[in-house]
């Protein structure tokens, strides 16, 4: 799918998924994505991650490239006064390694890695709060080669923005997965109730905690507001899903579509990837019927992972159902990693149990194919096993068609309801 600039030229959409370590990296990239976005340990919004150490940042920078793709750092943190030549110091090892680019929110960072690496193209993250086209012209004035919009916006007003810029100066939108009760993330719940704040890298999620209600006047009497027995996220919004909906990012002028979650799983990252994927491709290969004709299975495959209810954010107006989201939800949970296959039998390392007789599917790049498991050996001995039971194991199960390192297995989950 292809969308235009101010000037008319046809830009192809990019898809561009998260990288929270090296696993989720490769998944990203073996299931489509055209570029990643990842941090190092310090100066990301995602301490929590894995993230990237430098020598591990040179390897994922060599990875990604050989692969065709694009690698971009974050370097999204609000920074303190002390923090600012760390994070240049950063940027340039990041750029002379050959990332495509950074991602900062802060403008004195954006001035200072400007000046310090003039070479390497700045992206404004949407922790920047770009929401009108006076602050997109500013930014573009400044140098930033991208800008990723605050999430509270309209394709509408996208669009328009879109229309005031310099053609030069790109658009990056999310279109998946979780999103922030604040203002494009500028929150300080996490802040007051743990000390961890979240504009610092190090949000602890207090937003997606289960809560009940006390009255003023009536201390000690809980008043349950819950959807189950838990309690409920009262302010925990839902997730974001727009896989039915790319055709209109590509109406607006947006150039990357950027799924959120450094804190994923490799598989959530490679199931979320290859749908979004595969929606692409449909719609730069057969046209809109054959997307249309897909997104059945496609919102199927997306059930499959971990998530709140989804809805379509502030991108047609305001964001419908309202109220907190609920507890998290998934179809499918992730059963293991395949190693290897030889001789009819796939090797996996255990992430969930499993017992003989289960069924569960295999995903691979392109889609998943079921499996009955017919039984399982413990990897090392070939001794029968009544169940894969314990996390790290390695086993093996007859298996009657090929897989590959990097695909991955998944059952289905038994709490879901």
């Amino acid at each position: 799918m292809t969308n235009s600039t101010a000037n008319n030229d046809p830009v192809r959409m990019e898809l561009l998924a998260p990288a929270g370590g090296m696993k989720q990296l490769e998944a990203a990239l073996r299931f489509g994505a055209d570029a990643v976005y990842g941090g190092m340990r310090r100066y990301s919004l995602r301490a929590s991650a894995d993230n990237f150490s430098e020598e591990e940042l040179r390897r994922a920078l060599s990875w990604t490239h050989e692969r065709g793709a694009r690698f971009y750092l974050t370097l999204n943190l609000l920074p303190f006064d002390e923090d600012l030549s760390g994070m240049a110091e950063a940027a340039k090892a990041a750029f002379e390694m050959g990332a495509d680019g950074a991602l900062v929110a802060d403008p004195g960072a954006f001035a200072v890695i400007r000046r310090e690496v003039p070479g390497l193209p700045l992206h404004v993250s949407t922790q920047a709060n770009v929401m009108n086209l006076a602050a997109a012209r500013l930014w573009a004035e400044l140098g930033a080669r991208r800008i990723v919009l605050a999430r509270e916006l309209s394709l509408d007003r996208i669009r328009r923005i879109r229309e005031g810029l310099p053609p030069e100066v790109e658009l990056e939108a999310f279109v998946h997965g979780a999103m922030c009760m604040s203002y494009s993330g500028r929150c300080i719940l996490s802040d007051h109730l743990t000390g961890r704040g979240a504009n610092r890298g190090a949000c602890a999620q207090p937003c997606r905690w289960n809560y009940r209600v006390v009255e003023e006047k009536r201390p000690g009497e809980i008043i349950d507001v819950t959807q189950d027995e838990r309690g409920t996220s009262i302010f925990s919004s839902y997730d974001l899903n727009m896989i039915a909906h790319l055709p209109a990012f590509a109406r607006a002028g947006v150039r990357s579509l950027k799924i959120e979650g450094r804190m994923k799983t490799p598989i959530y990252v490679a199931s979320v990837t290859g749908c979004y994927r595969k929606a692409l491709d449909l719609l730069e290969t057969r046209g809109e019927d054959a997307y249309q004709e897909a997104l059945p299975e496609l919102t199927a495959e997306l059930e499959k992972v971990s998530h709140r209810p989804y809805n379509t954010g502030f991108y047609f107006g305001r964001p419908e159902p309202e109220g907190g989201a609920g507890p998290v939800r998934q179809t499918m949970e992730y059963t293991a990693d395949v190693e290897g296959a030889a001789d009819g039998w796939l090797t996996l390392t255990v992430k969930n149990r499993f017992f003989p007789g289960d069924d569960v599917e295999v995903l691979m790049p392109g889609g998943f194919r079921p499996l009955r498991v017919r039984e399982i050996r413990d990897a090392e001995t070939g001794e029968p096993l009544p169940s894969a039971a314990v996390a790290g194991r390695r086993v093996r199960v007859p298996c009657d068609f090929s897989a590959e390192p990097g695909d991955f297995v998944r059952g289905v989950n038994r709490n879901h309801q």
